[in-house]
């Protein structure tokens, strides 16, 4: 989750992994664990690093999902930690609640903790949390309180797009369109990112097209 400007956070598999589990009703148990690679590892619109793996583990039983995740960002690797509560009313209404835990190997950043909250109908879902970055004065890193709120559109054919914005001591914006698609059992993704000048980052681009591709298997 690096900031910028003091700024925000880092990733995306966290949201998109806790989402897709949240019309879950099946109630026996299922772990799964996925691999993956992208060109640039952005998360709400803030660049990461470029050309990152990943990998992680994911339980869930019923509407309960537990999962980690971690990511290479150069300086040691991002690792979160969520879990959740997801349902879906006979309406076709989905809600949901959780958490993400953000914590770090080396010196990237300091520790983010954050409430999820989301609900979706039909191809629009809304994504809210409330988070706090912990304090570590060895990189210079003052504590902080942020908001986050995001709007998707998700149609059929694997085309997305997404509007989000931070609040409280964060500023930013940015629009995600992308597309997604399975192809011999791989998931390929390509997305463009246009982001507002607070989460431009060091190299200073407000866009980026980036490509991914990953694997996820029942164990």
């Amino acid at each position: 989750m690096k900031k910028v400007t003091r700024l925000i956070p880092a990733t995306l598999a966290a949201s998109v992994i806790a989402a897709s589990m949240m019309t879950a009703t099946n109630a026996s148990a299922e772990v799964s664990a996925n691999v993956g690679y992208a060109s640039e590892y952005y998360y709400r619109g803030i660049l990461q690093k470029e050309s990152s793996a990943s990998a992680g583990i994911d339980y869930e039983e019923g509407n309960v999902y537990l999962g980690t995740w971690a990511a290479d960002v150069g300086d040691g690797l991002e690792i979160d930690i969520y879990g959740g509560y997801g349902m879906e009313t006979e309406s076709g209404l989905s809600l949901g609640i959780g958490f993400t835990s953000y914590q770090y190997t080396g010196d990237f950043d300091s520790e983010y903790n954050e409430l999820n909250l989301s609900a979706g109908f039909g191809p629009i879902s809304v994504d809210f949390a409330k988070g706090k970055w912990s304090e570590d004065l060895s990189i210079d890193i003052p504590g902080g309180d942020y908001t986050y709120t995001s709007i998707t559109y998700s149609a059929e054919n694997g085309l997305y797009g997404k509007y989000a914005a931070f609040g409280d001591e964060a500023d930013g914006n940015y629009f995600e369109f992308g597309y997604g698609t399975e192809v011999s059992g791989f998931d390929i993704g390509v997305t463009l990112i246009s982001n507002s000048s607070e989460l431009n980052g060091t190299d200073g681009r407000d866009e980026a097209l980036i490509f991914s591709i990953s694997k996820s298997f029942s164990l």
